[in-house]
Order: C-alpha cells, then sequence, then structure tokens
C-alpha cells in the first residue's frame, strides 16, 4: 500500500499515472468516521448487499473483490482511498491499512491501494 500526500500527488495526477500503467483506478471518496468509510470502500467496489460494513466483511469483502478481478479477466484495479484527516486519528485507520495491505498481497498484481492524505 503507498501512502501519499494530497499536497504532493493531485487525485487526477495519480489516475493518470494508473492509467498509464494499464490498471482501472476506483476511487474511495474521503469520510470522517469508521463508519461512512466503509460504506464508501462498499459502494465504490460494489459489495454484495449482504456486505455487514464492518471491519470484518470489508476483509471477506475485499478477498471477494479481487478473486472477482482475476476470475473476470479485468485489468489490474488501483483503489485511491481519500483520507480524510479527522479519520487518520480514528483507531480504525490503521487497522483498516492492515486490511489493505493484506488483500494486496492476496490478490498480487490484480489489486493495489493508494491512500492519498487530505
Amino acid at each position: 500500500m503507498k501512502i501519499y500526500s494530497g499536497d504532493t500527488w493531485t487525485l487526477e495526477e495519480l489516475q493518470e499515472q494508473v492509467a498509464d500503467a494499464g490498471r482501472r483506478s476506483l476511487v474511495v471518496p474521503a469520510a470522517d468516521s469508521r463508519k461512512a468509510v466503509l460504506e464508501a470502500f462498499g459502494e465504490v467496489l460494489d459489495f454484495p448487499e449482504h456486505y455487514g460494513v464492518n471491519l470484518d466483511a470489508l476483509n471477506d469483502s475485499l478477498h471477494d473483490f479481487a478473486d472477482s478481478i482475476s476470475d473476470n479477466g479485468n485489468p489490474p484495479v488501483t483503489v485511491l482511498w481519500l483520507v480524510a484527516a479527522p479519520f487518520r486519528s480514528d483507531r480504525s485507520f490503521g487497522i483498516m491499512c492492515e486490511i489493505l495491505q493484506d488483500a494486496e498481497r492476496y490478490a498480487g498484481k490484480d489489486l493495489a491501494v493508494t491512500a492519498i492524505l487530505l
């Protein structure tokens, strides 16, 4: 997982880099609370209706999402997660980073995550 400051790279610049690498980009918008961040991931990554909007469900759904990339022959995906300043002080931020890193390891080259700190 890469982490960048929003002062260093703009979202548009990162999206261009992702496209130039032959990958699709999906943007998870900024949110201030754990629940709102989890909901944003579920919406952007099109998690199933039964997605539980909790950290365990995020972990499980990311693995399923990673499987769907390779199973369907889709191009690799880079998730660009916009991280609001208030959420970075939440204990969940570190846990979510670990979950996202685990999903990257599981998916190999099919899934990459970049956090953009706002």
